[in-house]
């Protein structure tokens, strides 16, 4: 206090600066009555005076709501700012996301929350992912892509009318014409175009073909389109199966499942829409299907238990899993390989017993009684255990005369007609008798000329709608059970479909090791053969024998590796004497100068191997060798054009081949175009046989869509053996194929 004393004479001293009265650290201003102190230091509340500070704690709410507070001796520490914000935790402003980052499509528009964005919905004709965002963290991961819907690929074309064109737009679509060979418009629709028959009944699409049948027309699509005959579409890869789905319901009128590769069968294991022939994990398993040790049976851990060496085939696939058998034959088709199968043939007889293990015989019966059965004894009236079969006929080497009258490929004491050519054998009667050179072939009473059914039991000749034909074999001419309308023979009664399951296999030059073996593989229940090794020459042939016949089959190398020999096999009668269509990329001479110099060029050739070696270098450097080789190979016919074969491309080939005139004639399609005609080629070396395929140092081959027909029909006004080749003539040789011969014999 100061004053003087008095009552009234004292007063308060005013406290100044530099009495301290501030908090350390803390700024003091001086006043008229006094001082002023300025804010708590950094970190601290409270009113600025010398005890007026404190720590800010985490009750003082200092953090931005939603962050994390912590107390310590030095003050309170704040977390990070949550997602969306930005900031030291204490303080933390919003990011704006749609400027920073531009996460959102350009069709569409971004919108900034608090925190956050969002995008707008991508626009009509587009789609896209709705986007919603917070923060920093994966937001370009979030990023919105507004993609342009292809409405024509939806299901519904678009909206346009079935079977028109639908050309997709950025965000739109337009529709336009018909497809080729539909007529209409986007009003009244789009109908196939079609042809009507001769009969002025049957009407088939215009892509088809009216071919004559026992009942009247048939509809078949041409070569490069397939349907059922009534609807037809484009068929790229010439597999028989459309590339678009068609109306009708049948499978070959379903959409192709591998428009590129062809596969006849449409195998798709996995179920993914791809088929096997496309898709590079056949089976689904995650395994590529190479290295896959299961490519059709999904085996992700791809175990292998066989003992020693691996045969390559996984537990999961594997006939004989702790036998290795890389081979995989199960005579008995029993799900057990042959390699760990007690009884090979299922006949009830232990392998070890069974004079035929690989043949159901459990009559054991063994006419030579050289421990080898009659039914699978190549010599069973005379001794020969060992079954030495040189020429691969079927016909062992101690009992092989190679006398043959009738050039058909039947050894004359085993033919069933000597003297007339009759490779197939048939013998419907079951007399030892051929039909060619029998009379009565149903053995009935009835001869063959007044047979109303000359190949069906049918003494009482019964013919109740007076069609000429019995009732015993109407649609049915050879009492098979199978149809004529899809019977392949359907006057054979042994052969109704196209079936290579049971083949064997001719390897023309089975000596040293100038390559490997070729590997055949199976598909569509026979019809579809693909050999995938690069191998010496060898022949995959079916087990069937034919007597006229027409065969065609679609030709695909699916590789882009070498340039060499693959093809068509026909009167194969053993592996010195068959008939080759035989294919080469380009021009080339064999590797192996001995013991000829053989050279190839490119092109398609047909040749007669009449060899008197056999199997062995002379054979296959004579293969090799574009031209004539004596006593081995003879050039009928080569293509002029010296083309050769494309990768990844399908041809069709069509073939007929009628023994009776010594007549041959190959066509070849690319797609829907002919780029290959034989013209008659007459050559009566060989009489009927069996077919195959070809392949000779080409891997990756493909025979799809395979098609053989017994046929010994002859169009009548075609010249006889040793004549002029004729041209095409009333409708013979249509540009689809050889469809002039196609008749039924009644």
């Amino acid at each position: 206090m100061e004053g003087n004393g008095t009552a009234n004479g004292c007063e308060p001293i005013p406290v100044r600066c530099e009495h301290f009265p501030c908090f350390d650290g803390t700024t003091c201003l001086d006043t008229s009555d006094g001082y002023q102190c300025g804010a708590c230091p950094q970190g601290m509340t409270g009113n600025g005076t010398k005890f007026g500070c404190r720590p800010i704690e985490c009750a003082d709410n200092t953090c931005f709501p939603g962050v994390e507070c912590v107390d310590s001796a030095a003050g309170f520490q704040c977390g990070s700012c949550p997602d969306g914000y930005k900031g030291n935790g204490s303080h933390c402003t919003d990011i704006d996301e749609c400027r920073v980052f531009n996460p959102c499509s350009e069709m569409s528009a971004c919108i900034n929350l608090t925190p956050g964005f969002k995008c707008s919905n991508c626009p009509t004709g587009f789609s896209g992912n709705d986007v919603f965002g917070v923060g920093v963290e994966g937001i370009e991961s979030l990023k919105q892509v507004c993609e342009d819907v292809n409405e024509c690929e939806d299901g519904k074309n678009g909206g346009c009318v079935d079977y028109s064109h639908c050309t997709n737009t950025l965000g739109s679509f337009v529709c336009g014409d018909c497809f080729e060979d539909y007529a209409g418009n986007q009003t009244v629709g789009c109908q196939e175009m079609t042809t009507l028959c001769p009969d002025a009944i049957t009407e088939c699409h215009k892509h088809a073909l009216c071919i004559m049948g026992t009942s009247g027309y048939d509809c078949q699509c041409r070569i490069g389109y397939a349907g059922n005959g009534k609807f037809c579409a484009k068929d790229s890869d010439l597999d028989g199966v459309p590339n678009i789905e068609l109306r009708c319901k049948e499978f070959r009128c379903a959409r192709d499942n591998c428009r590129e590769v062809p596969n006849s069968g449409q195998e798709d294991v996995d179920l993914d829409g791809i088929g096997d022939a496309c898709d590079e994990d056949i089976d689904g398993d995650g395994v590529g299907n190479d290295p896959d040790n299961c490519p059709y049976v999904a085996n992700p851990e791809q175990e292998d238990s066989d003992e020693g060496d691996k045969d390559r085939h996984g537990d999961a696939c594997d006939n004989c899993p702790s036998v290795p058998n890389s081979d995989q034959e199960d005579t008995d088709k029993d799900g057990l390989g042959d390699a760990c199968d007690p009884d090979i043939d299922d006949d009830g007889l232990l392998n070890e017993v069974d004079n035929c293990p690989k043949v159901d015989n459990p009559d054991q019966i063994d006419s030579d009684e050289d421990g080898v059965g009659d039914l699978c004894d190549n010599c069973p009236f005379t001794a020969n255990k060992v079954q030495n079969d040189s020429d691969h006929d079927f016909v062992g080497d101690v009992c092989d005369t190679n006398e043959d009258e009738d050039r058909d490929g039947v050894q004359d004491n085993y033919d069933n007609c000597e003297f007339l050519p009759n490779a197939d054998q048939l013998d419907t009667d079951d007399d030892n008798l051929g039909n060619v050179c029998d009379d009565d072939d149903d053995d009935d009473g009835i001869l063959d000329d007044d047979d109303n059914c000359p190949l069906v039991w049918n003494p009482d000749q019964t013919d109740s709608d007076g069609d000429e034909y019995g009732d015993a074999c109407a649609e049915d001419s050879d009492g098979d059970g199978y149809a004529d309308v899809e019977d392949v023979c359907p006057e054979h009664k042994d052969i109704h479909s196209t079936d290579f399951r049971t083949f064997q296999t001719i390897l023309l030059d089975p000596v040293g090791d100038s390559q490997i073996d070729p590997e055949w593989h199976i598909r569509n229940q026979g019809a579809e053969i693909i050999q995938t090794k690069n191998s010496d020459p060898g022949l995959a042939v079916s087990n069937t024998t034919f007597s006229g016949v027409d065969f065609s089959g679609t030709f695909f190398v699916n590789t882009e590796v070498d340039d060499d020999y693959a093809g068509f096999i026909f009167s194969f009668q053993d592996s010195s004497k068959f008939y080759c269509i035989m294919w080469k990329k380009s021009a080339q001479t064999y590797w192996h100068p001995t013991p000829f110099r053989a050279v190839a060029e490119p092109g398609i050739q047909l040749k007669l191997v009449d060899s008197k070696t056999g199997p062995g270098e002379y054979l296959r450097n004579a293969l090799w060798h574009t031209g004539d080789t004596e006593d081995e190979v003879k050039l009928l016919w080569k293509d002029p054009r010296n083309a050769g074969w494309k990768e990844k491309t399908a041809y069709r080939l069509e073939l007929i081949h009628r023994p009776d005139i010594g007549l041959i004639r190959m066509l070849l399609f690319e797609e829907t175009n002919l780029v290959a005609d034989s013209g008659n080629v007459y050559d009566a070396t060989l009489r009927g046989g069996k077919l195959g395929v070809f392949s000779f140092s080409q891997e990756g081959v493909i025979w799809s869509n395979l098609v053989y027909r017994c046929n010994d029909y002859v169009p009548s006004g075609l010249l006889r053996e040793g004549a002029e080749p004729l041209e095409p003539m009333d409708g013979f040789l249509e540009d689809s194929g050889l469809h002039e011969f196609v008749r039924r014999r009644r």
